[in-house]
């Protein structure tokens, strides 16, 4: 099942609006463990969503406006 990068920003707001910084050392940590384990597609998943946090917490992207990737 693939996730829109929309819905993956969502996903990252919304787990910082819940969590705090918490969000990203969680997202990274996981990152970390299924890159070690071999799983290259857990593992990607998972850095991405620690990029979103880390830019939604440097407020260098805003969560309430569309996602644009250059």
């Amino acid at each position: 099942m693939a996730i829109s990068t929309g819905d993956l920003c969502m996903l990252a707001a919304e787990l910082a609006e819940e969590h705090g910084n918490s969000a990203y050392d969680y997202a990274w940590h996981t990152y970390l463990s299924f890159e070690t384990g071999g799983e290259a597609d857990r593992a990607a998943f998972w850095f991405t969503l620690s990029v979103l946090l880390e830019d939604i917490a440097a407020l260098r992207i805003d969560p309430s406006l569309p996602l644009t990737i250059h």
